[in-house]
């Protein structure tokens, strides 16, 4: 039996997985629809986005349109006619003329257990808010924000170490397996659809840098949290001497002092104070150089007890 006629709305590593699951199953993708390519480095080179790579090497044409809405990106898809487009973390909003074209719709896979933590960086704030499941949900589409019915869902612990990267790694891998199932419902005919109770919901808005400014008088897990969440990037950071210092990974640790201020530095890592505790910082990153662990920094950084890190730092 052909395969259904499948449009894949993708961009970054995270909707990798999910393209090659619609390879390997043999459905006829029939374009893939991704974002420009951007430049990267110091030398400005543009780079293409993961998914168009995987796409030409299969031979899949490819579109990358800067606004999805334009007419004339409206009219190409139309006239490819598809049966279903997916959508992973594609980066833009869809128009609901577009999300008419297919006879199925357009299907999202999203990495939170809807409806909560709707928006653009669901794992991230997921492990800031120190959740411990999460997981995916295959939803069909809508024109609003992560509101559409929900298809399947698939959930999974989190580890109480386990920082973004680690996440996104694993909920990729299982947005393919959820949209797998997902296809085999559709095409059995056994697809049931949920609609989401609005009054559950939270939200997940997209990461800006100063979003890892770290607040001192947080609690130690507050402030590990928001290091697992924010790793690698935009990354959960303070200042010292004025420079931007990225903590990489934190323990809660022992101990108390004035918010910030660093309580000692040695191999066991640098413990610094902050609520009603303090956390022990076990690798880090000062502006300009590549993250170490906390011998290797103080190896080339004296640290002194005492200290304070963050706004007051520099005073």
């Amino acid at each position: 039996m052909a395969g259904l006629r499948i449009i894949f709305m993708g961009t970054p590593e995270f909707a990798c997985p999910t393209l090659h699951k619609l390879i390997d199953r043999g459905e006829e993708v029939i374009a893939v629809v991704t974002q420009p390519d951007r430049p990267k480095g110091r030398g400005q080179k543009l780079v293409p986005p993961p998914v168009k790579v995987i796409a030409e090497e299969h031979g899949i044409p490819v579109l990358q349109p800067l606004k999805v809405r334009a007419p004339e990106v409206i009219a190409q898809i139309r006239v490819l006619n598809p049966d279903l487009i997916v959508v992973v973390a594609f980066g833009q909003i869809l128009p609901q003329s577009l999300l008419d074209i297919p006879r199925y719709g357009c299907i999202n896979i999203h990495a939170s257990l809807l409806p909560r933590y709707r928006g653009a960086a669901p794992l991230n704030w997921c492990l800031v808010n120190g959740e411990t499941e999460t997981g995916i949900t295959t939803m069909q589409m809508d024109a609003g924000l992560d509101t559409g019915d929900m298809l399947l869902k698939r959930a999974i612990p989190i580890d109480p170490d386990e920082d973004a990267q680690s996440l996104h790694d694993r909920l990729s891998l299982l947005g393919a397996e959820t949209i797998d199932d997902t296809l085999d419902q559709l095409l059995a005919g056994t697809l049931t659809r949920e609609k989401q109770d609005d009054t559950l919901t939270c939200y997940a808005p997209m990461l800006k840098k100063e979003d890892g400014l770290i607040d001192w008088s947080l609690e130690p897990q507050q402030i590990k949290n928001l290091v697992r969440g924010l790793t690698p990037w935009p990354g959960a950071y303070t200042l010292l001497d004025g420079k931007t210092l990225k903590l990489c990974s934190v323990t809660v640790g022992e101990g108390s002092g004035a918010p910030g201020e660093i309580l000692s530095a040695d191999k066991k890592g640098i413990s610094v104070a902050c609520g009603s505790g303090s956390i022990l910082v076990t690798e880090l990153q000062l502006e300009g150089r590549k993250c170490l662990s906390a011998t290797d920094f103080l190896a080339g950084c004296r640290l002194e007890p005492g200290t304070l890190l963050g706004a007051a730092a520099g005073n």
